[in-house]
């Protein structure tokens, strides 16, 4: 099902189809270097995170990480969407992309589209992003959408320390 539509992207609820491509981006090295290792090894661990994570948040919250397709021939770049973790107070916003459509726009076409869907339809009145410290890409992407950096935090005692960003919204 998509859910937004921009100039050249497509970004839809992602489904257990989608579990190749989830295969793919998890293990990336840049993946795994600036988000997390989320242990996804084979078909069936990408299908277990996609039921487990997108798709139930789909069903508890409204919202989550969508796929995000190329317009014109329908191809899977990347995932993007809001995030409702337990560890913090707001919904964040999170992104990740293949390596070879860094440097294109397409990161900051969806996260616009997402944040424009969080403030009118999910109507937050605030969102947050975490970066890894290293993160230099997506730290200028969040700081030229208006985001600002808050402070450094732990989100579980089992891991890194990471740079919260915040952006207050103008919906009612």
């Amino acid at each position: 099902m998509t859910v937004l539509k921009t100039q050249r992207l497509f970004l839809r609820q992602l489904s257990i189809q989608d579990a190749e491509f989830i295969l793919t981006l998890l293990n990336e090295p840049s993946f795994l270097r600036h988000i997390r290792d989320k242990k996804v090894r084979d078909l069936n661990d990408a299908q277990q995170y996609i039921l487990n994570g997108p798709i139930a948040s789909y069903k508890q919250n409204g919202f989550g990480l969508y796929l995000v397709e190329l317009k014109e021939f329908r191809i899977p770049i990347g995932m993007c969407g809001l995030i409702k973790r337990e560890e913090l107070p707001d919904v964040d916003i999170g992104f990740a992309f293949l390596p070879a459509y860094w440097n294109r726009g397409f990161a900051s076409e969806a996260a616009t589209a997402v944040m424009n869907y969080a403030e009118q339809t999910v109507k937050l009145k605030r969102i947050v992003a975490i970066t890894n410290p290293d993160n230099d890409a997506s730290i200028k992407l969040l700081q030229r959408m208006g985001f600002t950096f808050e402070s450094v935090i732990t989100l579980a005692k089992d891991r890194e320390k990471v740079k919260l960003f915040g952006k207050a919204l103008s919906a009612s």
